[in-house]
């Protein structure tokens, strides 16, 4: 009984919320929410076995040789697999005027879930307050990582988005971005960590972040011009810092507080024309594991023997990628490419390595595609070849004697947008 009465309270309740908020947007039908977003199913076949985040769907590369006991690669086998967990719902969210500001708001989810056990899970992908004035721009909540450049990034169909080459990161951050004239602007941000770690001793995780107590920082300039025509022409240059902490206690249980601080800069280029769109970008960093990149750091030396302190080295990497795409209304035609080296850590290390792809030298990738739009339905197909160079690790991080192995992805997608 008791029961009973409860939902018809909660009916109540939700019909009584449903007509105030009904009668607040007939008096104010500036403000409100508007939802949009898509539905998507993805169809992959690998030739390999991969590397890769949520059952194969978000590839990075391949999975280097295991031999068996004939000498068979047991890695040397297909998959295939079908999902639709990159469907996803978006509110953007307008109100009234704050301390002379435009306001909005975001929130966006899908159902890519947190980790492999959270397959079909709902999360928060962005969710953040904007407030606009005529010459600056003040952003605070989760969104892209300043090193994802939303003005150029590539727009493969792929979910990886042009990963390990291309930094992809979504951080909660303070973001603040001032107008320059009529073309440049420069941004400063201050960043945490959520969705997108550091590695360390307890494998992926915040911890090595906040104990370091300082945030993460970035600041990019930028160049932006477009014209009535539909073109348009970007171009900027970006330096991160951030410093995490991977133990406060030492293997002998003493308290530590020794730190890894680290730097990456990044170049980027974006030339559309009504028939094209080009881009490329450059990055060279280190310990880029947050960006879903190549690299980590190890334990460098030992600085006391008796309390088991130690140093650390980050690695190295250089990455760069180029695309180029046509701009029809139905019909779209394009091709990825990227390659991104292991330059190691510059000195020896003592081999506790906390890195991705500790043993790979390099890794390159050739991904061609077509898109056909028809009203609120996409079809897209994408033939992605990725190849990794898998060696012996010397101390230095450097890796000796490489040999490629590549994966021939084959992927369909079905959207419909809403």
């Amino acid at each position: 009984m008791n029961t009973t009465i409860g939902k018809r309270f909660l009916v109540i309740l939700l019909a009584g919320a449903a007509a105030l908020s009904a009668e607040t947007e007939t008096k104010s039908p500036a403000f409100g929410i508007s939802f949009s977003g898509f539905i998507k199913t993805d169809l992959i076949y690998d030739s390999r076995q991969t590397v890769a985040i949520r059952e194969g769907h978000y590839l990075l590369y391949p999975k280097e040789e295991d031999l068996d006991l004939d000498g068979r690669d047991v890695n040397a086998a297909p998959s295939f697999h079908m999902l639709s967990v990159q469907t996803r719902l978006l509110g953007k969210v307008t109100g009234p005027d704050a301390f002379g500001a435009k306001t909005s708001g975001l929130i966006e989810a899908e159902f890519f879930g947190t980790a492999d056990g959270d397959m079909n899970g709902f999360r928060l992908r962005h969710g953040y307050v904007k407030l606009t004035w005529p010459k600056a721009e003040l952003l605070v909540g989760q969104f892209w990582h300043p090193m994802f450049v939303t003005d150029s990034f590539p727009e493969v169909v792929s979910f990886n988005t042009g990963a390990p080459f291309q930094p992809f990161n979504r951080s909660p951050q303070v973001r603040f971005t001032y107008r320059l004239g009529e073309w440049w602007s420069v941004s400063a941000a201050a960043l945490a960590q959520r969705d997108f770690a550091s590695t360390g001793p307890e494998g992926t995780s915040t911890t090595y972040a906040r104990n370091a107590a300082v945030p993460e920082f970035n600041l990019t300039l930028q160049y932006r011009r477009t014209c009535e025509a539909g073109c348009e022409s970007v171009f900027g240059i970006g330096g991160d810092y951030k410093r995490i902490v991977p133990r406060l206690v030492t293997v002998f249980r003493y308290k530590t507080d020794a730190g890894l601080n680290d730097w990456a800069g990044m170049v980027y280029w974006k030339l559309k024309k009504p028939a094209f769109t080009a881009k490329a970008e450059a990055v060279y960093g280190q310990n880029l594991h947050h960006l879903t990149m190549m690299g980590g750091y190890a334990v460098w030396e030992l600085t006391d023997e008796d309390r088991g302190e130690v140093s650390y080295a980050p690695t190295e990497n250089l990455s760069l990628w180029g695309e180029i795409q046509t701009n029809g209304t139905t019909f779209q035609t394009g091709l990825f490419v990227g390659y991104t080296k292991n330059y190691g850590f510059g000195k020896n290390v003592t081999f506790h390595l906390y890195e991705r792809g500790p043993d790979i030298d390099a890794v390159y990738r050739i991904s061609p595609r077509a898109v056909y739009n028809t009203g609120k339905l996409r079809l897209a197909a994408e033939v992605e070849y990725t190849a990794a160079a898998y060696g012996k690790t010397e101390r230095d991080g450097r890796v000796n004697d490489p040999k490629w192995v590549g994966n021939l992805r084959v992927l369909g997608a079905v959207y419909y947008f809403f």
